[in-house]
């Protein structure tokens, strides 16, 4: 026999060894596939086979208890105070913040929104959530927040204009060029600013002020836009003068009285109401002393007419 020969023979009978194996045990348990090797692992920790290195229990130990820490400050929300009880320890602690684009907003608004004192750590602060909280802001329309390591912080602001004041009964508000309500006003900073009255007005107001811009000459007279009804106009000019919008076709009622006043000078006259309400017609209204002198110079016309009519 070759040695060849026998080596096959020996596979063959130790394949038939295990196979009668089996067949000599047919009650015999099994384990699954994917239970064998921690099984031959457990055997071989419980022999002694395995030997455990030194400090791995010590090792676990610590590892065991950073994690149960970490999930307890988690789930009781101190992962930042201790962050930044950490941090601001070794040198990141909050010492610069630089704010730019803030006219409306002032910086202690900026400090106390943001809840900066003097315990907060740079590594701590999320940029993100910083931001969000800074478009809560009234005049607030964007922000740019960046941290600079190790111990500061850019604020950068968009802050959004004034362009009229808002009365609504008894409160004055501050609106933007789209008519949202910005904040309350307060003291005279913001007072020479067009004033809209009446339901609607803060939401028309944009409408308006885009017909107004094509007339600038009589934009900068307009103190006062009056809302009727939410659905038409009445502008208050500086000298007491009130023009009246028709509901529809405001821009082309502005430009008939624009050519009508050319070379007139309408407004300065002794008048107290330009009606813009037809389109075939432009009415005005003669204040009371021009409506007196206007009845007196006809009376003095009527008695010359007559006068000429006798001594003809």
């Amino acid at each position: 026999m070759s040695p060849m020969t026998g080596t096959r023979a020996g596979a063959n009978e130790a394949q038939t060894t295990r196979t009668s194996g089996r067949a000599a045990f047919p009650g015999a348990f099994v384990l699954p596939r994917i239970l064998r090797r921690p099984v031959r692992a457990f055997a071989a920790l419980a022999s002694g086979r395995v030997t455990i290195r030194p400090h791995l229990g010590s090792v676990a130990a610590v590892v065991f208890l950073a994690s149960t820490g970490l999930y307890g400050m988690e789930t009781g929300g101190h992962t930042t105070t201790v962050t930044q009880a950490l941090t601001s320890g070794v040198g990141f602690a909050l010492e610069d913040v630089q704010v730019s684009g803030n006219v409306e907003t002032s910086d202690i608004d900026i400090l106390q929104q943001l809840g900066l004192d003097g315990s907060t750590s740079v590594v701590a602060i999320d940029a993100h959530a910083a931001r969000q909280k800074l478009m809560e802001l009234p005049w607030v329309t964007d922000a740019h927040v960046q941290k600079i390591y190790p111990r500061g912080l850019m604020v950068r602001l968009v802050e959004r204009k004034a362009v009229g004041i808002w009365q609504h009964g008894d409160a004055l508000s501050l609106i933007d060029v789209r008519g949202d309500v910005i904040a309350p006003l307060t003291g005279a900073r913001h007072a020479d600013l067009p004033l809209y009255v009446g339901l609607g007005a803060d939401r028309h107001s944009d409408e308006l002020e885009a017909r107004l811009l094509f007339h600038p000459e009589l934009r900068a007279r307009v103190k006062a836009a009056i809302r009727i009804a939410d659905r038409r106009w009445d502008l208050r000019l500086d000298n007491g003068v009130t023009i009246s919008l028709p509901e529809d076709n405001v821009g082309e009622a502005l430009k008939r009285f624009a050519a009508f006043d050319a070379g007139r000078d309408v407004l300065s006259r002794d008048i107290t109401a330009v009606d813009l309400r037809l389109d075939d017609r432009i009415a005005l209204r003669l204040s009371e002393a021009a409506f007196e002198r206007r009845t007196q110079a006809l009376e003095e016309r009527a008695k010359l007419i007559k006068a000429a009519e006798k001594n003809s």
